[in-house]
């Protein structure tokens, strides 16, 4: 008896959880989405990201997409749909979104965001631009999630973020009618799962890519890989350059590329910047390490580091220039017995012997602004206004609608001369992009097209005769 009652309470809890999802939705909108999806999956990355490089790293080196969830054009449009939708949250009030928006480089300017019920969260929210570019895959501060997949879903489920339950979320996505023809345009069926919610918001952030920032265009002014900052940047942007990266100018470096590597500036893994002396309030990763977004567009993410201490920049370059504690797990890199270590430029992880003082900068004002000036040309307005990465529910002309689920109508049978248009226009493009291939002049950046082409434009006759070119160039 008691086993048949448990089992009525919850077939009652469900058939509620399915109600409050339907009427909780109902009167919200629903998203305006182009006729013809973005383009998400194609996007052709700058040789300068493509290219490993001895001064400049290797950026795709540190791609973290995995093998079974590639970014696709359908799979990252309902990330987008996901990560912007508010009845991802318990009370439909909070999305994503909310906590990273566009034109703060997927950041929050509240030093500590506001959850669902008004809560603040305990650590500031990290900017996303560029997270696909970090080699170990781990993510938050702390990196307590294994994968970006593992991530996206955390929150969601956070009592203060959004305070949804998987199996109530599953629930509620399906009530919405919407949502089946968008999960199976990404998936192949209207399947509704907590697995592909996690894939395509992952999908989705992994396409936010910043590349056409002021830094930038000194790359494409010099072919794509050797950059023309003299003719880029001005006088003051150039002496910042200097200061962060060295090898362009005439006098010192911070050298702040140790940490803040490879074109698309992230770091290599946790570190401790020596932001206390005593981490035990929040130790981050351990020994007071955190992990540190990239540097792209971070001219619009104030205020700085995980716990938002850090107004601007200016206070952020004062803190390496004069305020670094010599914690016991201090990174290398800035204390007094830097060294090359292992890693590269950047130093071991380890501050050494507790009498040792950290490294001090000693920057004067005219080089802090510098260095704030060059910190500036990450800055990527394409990146920031783009309509691939914006709110497909903020349109005002939107109408609201009952999500109540319709009788999905039955499925066609597919045109083979669809199917012959598609392989006919993928067949023009592939023919397109080898074409600019063999014009390029530069040995590697050629060998990178053509790489390219092999890979996305498989089974294509463009794609076999780069494979051709790409062995004759090996032997």
């Amino acid at each position: 008896m008691a086993r048949f009652t448990a089992l009525i309470l919850a077939a009652f809890t469900v058939a509620i959880a399915a109600q409050a999802a339907d009427d909780s939705a109902t009167a919200l909108p629903v998203p305006q989405l182009p006729a013809k999806p973005y383009e998400y999956a194609d996007v052709t990355l700058p040789p300068h990201f493509l290219i490993p490089d001895r001064r400049y790293g290797n950026a795709i080196g540190t791609d973290n997409t995995p093998a079974d969830n590639p970014i696709t054009n359908a799979g990252a449009a309902l990330g987008r749909v996901l990560f912007y939708d508010k009845r991802l949250s318990a009370n439909d009030t909070t999305s994503c979104s909310s906590c990273h928006q566009q034109k703060h480089g997927f950041s929050d300017p509240e030093k500590l965001s506001k959850g669902l019920h008004g809560k603040r969260t305990k650590r500031r929210s990290m900017g996303l631009t560029n997270a696909r570019f970090y080699a170990p895959g781990r993510f938050f501060w702390d990196e307590r999630a294994a994968t970006l997949e593992d991530q996206v879903l955390m929150p969601i489920q956070d009592e203060i973020e959004m305070g949804m339950n998987l199996d109530d979320l599953e629930i509620k996505l399906r009530s919405v009618d919407f949502y089946p023809p968008l999960f199976e345009a990404a998936f192949g069926t209207p399947e509704i799962n907590r697995n592909r919610i996690s894939r395509a918001l992952a999908q989705f952030v992994r396409s936010l890519v910043s590349f056409q920032s002021k830094y930038d265009q000194a790359f494409a002014g010099g072919g794509g890989v050797y950059p023309t900052f003299q003719k880029t940047f001005n006088q003051q942007e150039l002496l910042g350059l200097q200061l962060f990266s060295g090898g362009f100018g005439v006098g010192r470096s911070a050298r702040c590329d140790r940490c803040h590597g490879t074109t698309s500036h992230i770091s290599r893994n946790a570190t401790n910047n020596g932001l206390d002396l005593n981490t035990d309030k929040d130790n981050g990763a351990g020994g007071g390490r955190f992990k540190a977004p990239s540097l792209r567009n971070v001219a619009v993410r104030a205020p700085y580091m995980h716990d938002g201490r850090f107004k601007n920049l200016h206070e952020v370059i004062e803190h390496y220039n004069s305020g670094v504690q010599n914690h016991p797990q201090l990174d290398r890199s800035l204390s007094g017995r830097r060294g090359r270590g292992r890693g590269g430029r950047r130093g071991r992880r380890g501050g050494g012997p507790q009498n040792e003082t950290p490294e001090r900068l000693n920057l004067s004002n005219t080089e802090i602004n510098a260095l704030v000036a060059f910190l500036h040309t990450l800055t990527d307005n394409s990146f920031l206004n783009d309509p691939r990465f914006s709110d497909p529910f903020a349109d005002p002309k939107q109408r609201l609608t009952s999500t109540k689920r319709r009788t999905p109508k039955p499925k066609s049978k597919p045109d083979p001369a669809d199917d012959a248009e598609r392989a006919a226009n993928r067949e023009k493009l592939a023919s397109k992009a080898l074409k600019k291939a063999r014009a390029a002049s530069e040995p590697r950046i050629k060998t990178a097209k053509l790489m390219l082409i092999v890979k996305r434009f498989a089974e294509t006759k463009a794609a076999a005769e780069a494979k051709t070119l790409l062995g004759a160039a090996k032997k």
